[in-house]
């Protein structure tokens, strides 16, 4: 049996996630008092980057990332985690995306703000970039957490080096016939 190490390409977001647990989500112009705080590595494509390199593949990712220090921290944080970083764009007009978290204590519901920032400029230039390792890719994972023509010219390019896409469609929104046609697999969950 052949034991090849799979080849991944995430083509996605990285946030830095602003976590604190609450004993109760705030009502509009309350302060709640919350803690404990946690600053990490999140977003879709980071997370499923990380993933993949944890069980062993060879991953490399296309992501852009602002040029300030939360992009400092997302880049080491590929990096700690065996990820390729050839693809990494810094960005001077554009802050590295964020998510902020807070966490129902009780319940373990939660709510998020995303603040895009850099991830909305992640464009086709970035993914034609990396079109080599697309076409020697084993597949290229894909979400809706940057601009959605980015998706779609990497889907388009991945089909046509008849490398496997696998797409999560989050967050959730309206998608065009042609995306879902060079999609093979398709991850959705409850949002």
């Amino acid at each position: 049996m052949h034991n090849k190490t799979p080849r991944i390409l995430v083509i996605g977001s990285f946030m830095v996630d602003l976590m604190s647990k609450s004993p109760q989500f705030p009502s509009p112009g309350q302060t709640v008092m919350g803690g404990p705080f946690h600053m990490g590595a999140g977003g879709k494509g980071s997370n499923q980057a990380i993933a993949a390199a944890k069980l062993g593949a060879h991953v490399d990712i296309v992501v852009s990332l602002g040029d300030d220090q939360f992009g400092d921290m997302a880049y080491d944080s590929l990096i700690q985690a065996g990820i390729g970083t050839a693809y990494v764009k810094r960005v001077n007009d554009a802050s590295t995306g964020i998510a902020l978290i807070i966490v129902d204590d009780s319940s373990g519901e939660n709510m998020i703000v995303v603040a895009p920032g850099s991830n909305d400029v992640l464009d086709m230039s970035d993914v034609e970039k990396a079109r080599q390792t697309i076409r020697e890719a084993d597949c290229v994972v894909m979400q809706l957490e940057v601009p959605l023509e980015t998706v779609e010219y990497a889907a388009k390019l991945a089909q046509e080096a008849k490398t496997r896409v696998i797409l999560d469609p989050a967050p959730g929104r309206p998608l065009s016939d042609e995306l879902l046609a060079n999609v093979d697999v398709l991850t959705p969950n409850a949002d």
